[in-house]
């Protein structure tokens, strides 16, 4: 059962983030069942977690509610200032004041600030958001910062620590020789979940995966392939069903499709080339930052380029709900506002209706304790003000992430280089008819890094059989048998591939498979219709 504190302990100027319906609205949130568990674990108990789920299962939408009504004191901290700015927190590095070059050995060297170290004796829980991006090597540090700021030699000073991402779409980034060597020595790989202080830490996973960006079954089902690299050639050639030949980026098709692209100089060579051909004249507005707002970090341009006519992406939630962050819109008309007298951006939405757009400001925290209330506070330590608008006739597919489009051109160019590009930049789009390709991608193109496979299989199979022993599963299965029932069955494959199977079992016992013996299931399954066999320490959960 949920049990919410009161509001009394939250820090005061938190930030809170929109989601549908507007501002702090959340009449049109569904608490599902994994929605529920995820939420009581995180505000009933102080256990690590990893929260997970395919793209669109609203991973986003669950941090927003929690931060909302939580009776915790929350810290929300992100990989890069893009990321932070998106769940209004503040970067791993800003907060704990790490240099770029941060190592566990180098650590303590420099003292930590007297204001951390009493700030963090006032943090319940620190979240950390798009942890797929998230180093090994780093969250060491952040445990080594912890144990000493907290005085304890608990994993991370005893801190709760909860973790949300999906490990199948963009994954660290690991860019020196130096680098690459300290990965391929000292760890096992890049990825958050092989940092050494996770080798003593059990960690609780909760999967979100009810999916609400598709609703088409066929299309998620292929998504899912994609997702685990588990496509057949069938599913290779129904996916470039979507692939035309002669695509051109001047067709009045391409109205509010948007092309997602594997670098920056190729979107940024379609922008240019759609923008110069519009008659209309050009509009250069100027960004105003204040503070500490990284020039880096900015979510659209400091010196903006707008015409009437030009296709593009809001980059706000508006505070009415007409828009989200990542709402596809044309520009057809640039009024002055009678009060102000700046500029209002009049953009025409997919759905036909009208919105006047106006400067927007983003704001960067800083999460401070302040001792005469004695409450923990976010306060701004910076903030950009811009029209929240970039020209989005393309955009790569790392700014792509967390972004939801009803028509999406995708463009590989010389192959994904990354693993889980293809399927971050299918899988932002709502529908198969929605989706178009500008090259054909094969099997070669949707990889993944079986590091993850390892992880997630193994993790999941561990925790059911804590949840299970597989002796119980037998004891079911077996009285099952007897009785003539059928079973429902969760059934995860070695490539971390999950299926909900109803089955009815004929027999347990040791079988064998390639010279390998394990304890098996022959059962019909009402899903293939056929006769299957199953591995029983395959079986997450049986009902």
């Amino acid at each position: 059962m949920l049990k919410f504190l009161k509001k009394k302990n939250s820090p005061k100027g938190v930030p809170k983030n929109p989601v549908d319906g507007g501002e702090n609205d959340f009449s049109g949130i569904e608490i599902n069942e994994y929605f529920r568990k995820a939420l009581d674990l995180m505000e009933n108990t102080e256990k690590t977690l990893f929260i997970t789920g395919k793209a669109g299962t609203g991973k986003s939408t669950l941090l927003q509610y929690f931060r909302e009504t939580t009776g915790k004191n929350i810290v929300v901290l992100a990989p890069t200032g893009v990321a932070a700015i998106n769940v209004k927190g503040q970067t791993i590095h800003s907060f704990f004041h790490f240099p770029p070059h941060i190592t566990k050995d180098t650590v303590r060297e420099k003292e930590p600030s007297k204001k951390l170290i009493e700030l963090l004796k006032h943090v319940d829980v620190i979240v950390i958001d798009e942890i797929s991006m998230v180093r090994a090597d780093l969250l060491d540090c952040v445990d080594e910062i912890l144990k000493f700021c907290l005085k304890s030699d608990d994993p991370f000073g005893g801190m709760q620590m909860i973790f949300i991402g999906d490990l199948y779409q963009l994954p660290p980034v690991v860019s020196s020789k130096e680098e690459k060597e300290m990965f391929q020595t000292y760890y096992l790989s890049p990825y958050f979940f092989d940092a050494k202080i996770l080798e003593n830490i059990k960690i609780e996973l909760v999967e979100l995966e009810k999916i609400y960006r598709q609703k088409d079954p066929d299309f998620i089902e292929l998504l899912n392939k994609i997702r685990n690299s588990s496509v057949q050639d069938k599913d290779v050639e129904k996916l470039n069903s979507r692939y035309v030949q002669d695509f051109n980026d001047y067709d009045n098709r391409e109205d509010f499709c948007i092309t997602l692209t594997t670098t920056n100089s190729s979107a940024d060579t379609i922008n240019s080339r759609k923008l110069s051909q519009l008659k209309t004249k050009i509009k250069k507005y100027h960004g105003d930052i204040t503070g500490e707002f990284d020039n880096k970090h900015l979510p659209t341009s400091l010196e903006l380029e707008m015409k009437i006519g030009a296709q593009i992406m809001l980059l706000s939630n508006d505070s009415a709900g007409r828009w989200v962050n990542g709402t596809i819109g044309k520009i057809i008309d640039i009024k002055s506002d009678e009060e102000s007298g700046e500029d209002l951006l009049v953009v025409e939405l997919q759905n036909g209706s009208h919105v006047n757009v106006s400067q927007y400001s983003w704001e960067i925290y800083k999460y401070v304790f302040d001792r005469n209330k004695g409450k923990l506070e976010a306060d701004i330590m910076g903030s950009f003000l811009q029209y929240p608008v970039r020209l989005a006739w393309a955009v790569t597919i790392h700014k792509s992430q967390g972004k939801t489009f009803e028509n999406v051109a995708v463009d590989i160019g010389n192959g994904a280089f990354a693993q889980g590009q293809v399927y971050v930049a299918i899988s932002r789009c709502t529908s198969f008819e929605g989706l178009i390709l500008k090259k054909p991608i094969y099997k070669k193109h949707i990889w993944i890094d079986y590091h993850i496979v390892r992880f997630l299989t193994g993790f999941q199979y561990d925790m059911s059989e804590k949840e299970m022993p597989l002796s119980k599963k037998i004891e079911r299965i077996e009285s099952a048998i007897k009785a003539g029932e059928t079973l429902g069955i969760i059934y995860l494959k070695a490539d971390d591939t999950k299926s909900h199977r109803e089955i009815k079992p004929f027999s347990v016992g040791e079988m064998k498979y390639l010279n390998k013996t394990f304890i098996g299931i022959e059962a019909y399954c009402s899903n293939r219709k056929e006769i299957r066999t199953f591995r029983v320490d395959r079986i997450l959960s049986i009902k």
